[in-house]
């Protein structure tokens, strides 16, 4: 027998049935540019169209003329379009877009516009498409502000863990800092009571989560507050009610995933002090209450990450699985609900200082296999968006 047929009835003897055979194929979306381009999200929509956005412009907050850009391929096409504005507050920074498919099939897109140039002043915006169908950006036929009221409730939770974290400040920080880390709770405990603060400054990242075919979740964070909250939605997105927040040191941009028993989980980046981990949070009533934030046992550089269930039950996550830089991204999965991830495979692996590889958007599209984006730079090359595709297969062969 040839090689290549021994190879085809190892992979049919091996392979689950409907299973994937391992493929892995990629590509720079655009070429690499001096412009940032940062923060992408890809949706496969109901055509079976792929659909990509990311944010674009000559900085982040601080510059006015960042907007959402995106780009489409068609299905069965094999190239993607030409880049196409997506949205744009004239004057204004447009940062960390994503995008959902609702149940009703409708196309939404969410993102910050930034006011005062400061994260804090982050107003959160979307776009509904009915029909995204077509050859270029989405018809957006409805527009609105999303704008979260949390209650005093918020300000005596935050309260609350403040007063606890005061207790064990010595436990995390190291002693030169904890005077900065008193500061810092007694601010985080002033802003909470701020009715006003504690309304703006929440920002997306990561897709939306559709919970149940009906509950809309919206992960978002603060880098005012430092920490995560759920916008959720049972009508659809025409009301928004505030979950508790999910209080830490530094766990923000929430990616969800659900157990089979229900249970949502939280991963978050780590944006706190040493040990620098991915960090986890349970709600078991639907998102509107978390369990105290934990580290997990996953490196965390304060990079972005995203999770998501497959059909057959593993969970893929997406990450720089280091303590320090960007310069690897991993896809990880896990066949026991995130207890391990005994399989690893790098969509990008160079020396520190190589590369910047990071915010991963993932979804898996209904023919079983794996769609990734992410932001790409390399020194004297510029940046743009990476696309790669690949079979859960991929990962579980190895190299």
């Amino acid at each position: 027998m040839r090689a290549g047929g021994a190879l085809m009835l190892f992979l049919l003897l091996v392979l689950p049935a409907g299973a994937q055979k391992p493929f892995y194929e990629s590509q720079l979306l655009f070429p690499p540019e001096r412009w940032h381009n940062h923060g992408s999200c890809i949706v496969e929509l109901p055509n079976g169209d792929l659909l990509v956005c990311w944010y674009n412009g000559s900085g982040e907050r601080t510059a006015d003329d960042v907007k959402v850009e995106g780009m489409r391929k068609r299905k069965g096409a094999r190239t993607w379009s030409g880049r196409f504005l997506m949205a744009d507050t004239i004057g204004f920074p447009d940062c960390n877009p994503c995008m959902f498919v609702d149940p009703q099939g409708r196309l939404w897109l969410m993102w910050v516009a930034i006011i005062a140039n400061r994260w804090e002043t982050a107003l959160l915006r979307y776009q509904i498409s009915d029909n995204p169908r077509g050859t270029g950006a989405p018809r957006w036929t409805h527009s609105d502000i999303l704008i979260l009221k949390p209650g005093d409730e918020f300000a005596q939770i935050v309260a609350k863990q403040c007063d606890e974290d005061e207790k064990r400040i010595d436990q995390i920080l190291p002693p030169e800092r904890r005077e900065e880390g008193l500061a810092y709770l007694a601010e985080r405990r002033k802003n909470a009571a701020d009715k006003y603060f504690r309304r703006m400054g929440w920002m997306t990242r990561v897709h939306p989560f559709v919970l149940d075919g009906k509950r809309i979740i919206v992960p978002l964070y603060s880098d005012g507050f430092d920490f995560s909250i759920m916008a959720i939605s049972d009508d659809g997105g025409k009301t928004w009610q505030a979950s508790r927040p999910l209080v830490s040191f530094g766990g923000v941009q929430p990616s969800l995933v659900q157990k089979r028993d229900g249970t949502l989980v939280a991963y978050m980046r780590d944006n706190g002090p040493p040990p620098q981990r991915v960090m986890r949070s349970e709600s078991r009533d639907g998102g509107m209450t978390w369990s105290p934030v934990v580290d997990d046992n996953i490196p965390n550089p304060g990079s972005g990450l995203e999770v998501i269930r497959l059909q057959n039950g593993h969970w893929v996550m997406v990450c720089n699985d280091t303590e320090q830089g960007r310069h690897r991204l991993a896809v990880l999965i896990s066949d026991d609900e995130g207890k391990s991830w005994k399989w690893k495979r790098y969509l990008e692996n160079d020396p520190p200082g190589a590369g910047s590889y990071s915010y991963p958007s993932v979804i898996q599209a209904k023919d079983g296999t794996l769609h990734v984006t992410y932001s790409w730079s390399q020194p004297g090359k510029g940046s743009c968006i990476k696309y790669a595709h690949f079979s859960e297969e991929w990962v579980l062969r190895g190299d």
